[in-house]
């Protein structure tokens, strides 16, 4: 059974939540503060965290970036704070989604669903093939990426990425593509998400991410990869 972690300190959310998550056959744990929250994450590891950015103790923030340090588990913020600068800072600190305060269940209960999609889309990927191009290396059975055989360090959705515009090299993805594949929607009203990613995944395998080798922009279209026989530098 799927297990969410809710972190959050408003009892009056995290009571009705809890309720329509396990009337879901969700099994879900709950956290008040963000100490607690933090151990319940390390030693439970629940498939998806619900995590609330004003917390007692640890804010949400910090919480994030602490898990990020020991697992890729699937993180939703939950937060009044709305700001495109604030959904910013919550994809830099390792979050998969974002989603404003207040919601209707149905809402949340589609984003959740959204990520569990992608995680079960990664597994059903796995095979014992390996994908290399140029000095960089994907191994789906594994869930790894290489860079001259060092592994990379990659956030969920990054690997997905990745793994996306690597087994398409060569062909121009438009952002309407990656939005659906990657984030299951089509909505492009926050087009700074799919940038973010773009310039995480550059920094970490690109030599020069100002002048990028692999992941290269196509102007007011999208992004390719590059293909196989590009990569011979």
């Amino acid at each position: 059974m799927t297990t969410i972690l809710i972190i959050d300190d408003d009892g009056r959310l995290t009571g009705p939540m809890r309720f329509q998550l396990e009337a879901q056959e969700f099994t879900v744990l709950v956290a008040h503060d963000g100490p607690a929250g933090l151990r319940t994450a390390h030693a439970e590891r629940p498939d998806v965290v619900l995590l609330d950015i004003m917390l007692p103790g640890m804010d949400g923030w910090q919480v994030c970036q602490e898990i990020r340090r020991f697992s890729q588990m699937p993180i939703i913020m939950l937060s009044a704070l709305g700001t495109e600068l604030d959904r910013i800072r919550g994809l830099e600190l390792g979050a998969d989604d974002y989603l404003t305060k207040p919601f209707a269940f149905q809402e949340l209960l589609a984003h959740i669903r959204s990520i569990l999609r992608r995680v079960q889309w990664d597994h059903a990927q796995l095979s014992n093939s390996q994908l290399t191009i140029g000095r960089i290396r994907l191994s789906p059975a594994a869930r790894r990426a290489y860079k001259d055989d060092v592994e990379l360090t990659l956030r969920h959705k990054e690997y997905e990425l990745l793994a996306l515009l690597m087994q398409q090299a060569g062909a121009v993805l438009t952002r309407e593509q990656l939005f659906i594949q990657i984030w299951d929607t089509d909505w492009l009203g926050d087009t700074r998400t799919l940038d973010v990613h773009i310039r995480w995944l550059r920094q970490k395998i690109e030599d020069d991410p100002s002048l990028p080798q692999y992941i290269q922009t196509v102007r007011n279209v999208g992004y390719r990869f590059a293909s196989a026989r590009e990569a011979v530098w």
